[in-house]
């Protein structure tokens, strides 16, 4: 059943030049983690990462003077984010890149478009068509021929954790309301961050192994700046004002920075199966982007809990005009609110 969130157009989409920036920086942090992994031990490099970008969004906010969050319910909504991107993202993804090729680390991580479409389906009625579920189905099948022969097992398992939570994320992003991007942002990272240090802590020691060489704080700067705090204001603006499918579908794009930058600075040259299996992930990330819907010809009002939706009339001779039902056009402020349903 769907949930109360903030409404969105049906057929809202992601700036094209900014969703660019965001994928770039993406593709390229897997190489920054490889080139600073040698200087730090795994947990400590991605607790700084996140404290980093923590850290540099809080005082943007602080000197923008945008509001704290307020109440129980935004600061869980920021703690969760913080858990689910920092602490469990942060530390899987890290910790699969040193078990998996650069490339291949690149897919698994963000198979975001593949996980996304049901949940935003059961919470906010984003329902996906047949041609979606069928690249879901597919999309499983590249995952598993991906994983098997670049290093399988618990490397392929943990970038797909970070999927997953990189998808929570999303998700919840939409339950930030009014709350300013920056400010969710600096704080669940500095949150997440602060939780991901405890855990180094115990697993690593303490931070006095980590040589903090130029080109370690060249490789903690760019993921840190760039790839976490630049990508998160981007990602999550941009999550709250249209649907998700479209939103992570942009990560399909990813691998592709990814394998590319791999070649080019580590060398990395995919085998044939590895790149078949590739193909098949790239090719489902494009059914699920194909698959979506055009904008429903009906508009429905923000559904909350156990609200049937409401449908509208449309327009005698229009394909594309919708007009609410007849008692809600005599006063813009006696009626109910009303969107187009998320297709």
């Amino acid at each position: 059943m769907a949930v109360e969130g903030a409404p969105v157009a049906a057929d809202a989409r992601p700036s094209a030049r900014r969703m660019v920036v965001v994928v770039a920086f993406l593709g390229a942090c897997f190489v920054a983690i490889r080139e600073g992994l040698p200087y730090a031990p795994v947990l400590w490099f991605a607790a700084l990462r996140a404290l980093l970008a923590g850290v540099v969004l809080v005082a943007l906010g602080l000197g923008l003077r945008r509001r704290l969050p307020r109440g129980l319910g935004e600061w869980a909504v920021v703690s969760g984010l913080g858990l689910a991107n920092a602490t469990i993202g942060g530390a899987a993804m890290f910790l699969g890149t040193v078990h998996l090729a650069t490339g291949i680390s690149s897919v698994l991580a963000n198979a975001q478009p593949i996980l996304i479409v049901l949940p935003a389906w059961a919470l906010y009625a984003e329902r996906p068509t047949a041609r979606t579920l069928a690249g879901l189905g597919v999309g499983f099948v590249g995952l598993i021929v991906v994983a098997l022969p670049g290093g399988g097992g618990s490397g392929a398992a943990l970038e797909l954790v970070a999927a997953g939570a990189g998808t929570l994320g999303t998700l919840l992003a939409r339950r930030l309301g009014n709350l300013d991007a920056v400010v969710a942002g600096g704080w669940s990272f500095l949150l997440g961050g602060a939780a991901l240090a405890a855990w180094a802590g115990l697993e690593e020691g303490g931070p006095a192994s980590i040589r903090f060489d130029p080109r370690f704080v060249a490789a903690l700067g760019f993921a840190g700046l760039l790839s976490t705090a630049a990508v998160y204001v981007i990602w999550y603006e941009e999550a709250r004002r249209c649907p998700l499918y479209r939103l992570a579908a942009w990560t399909f794009a990813v691998p592709v920075f990814g394998l590319v930058l791999a070649l080019i600075f580590e060398g990395e040259r995919p085998s044939a199966w590895t790149a078949a299996g590739i193909a098949v992930v790239l090719g489902s990330l494009w059914l699920v982007l194909r698959g979506a819907r055009r904008p429903s010809l009906e508009a429905t009002r923000v559904v909350g809990r156990g609200e049937a939706p409401e449908r509208a009339s449309r327009r005698p001779g229009s394909s594309d005009e919708v007009r609410p039902p007849r008692e809600a056009r005599r006063s813009a402020d006696a009626g109910p609110r009303w969107r187009h349903r998320c297709a």
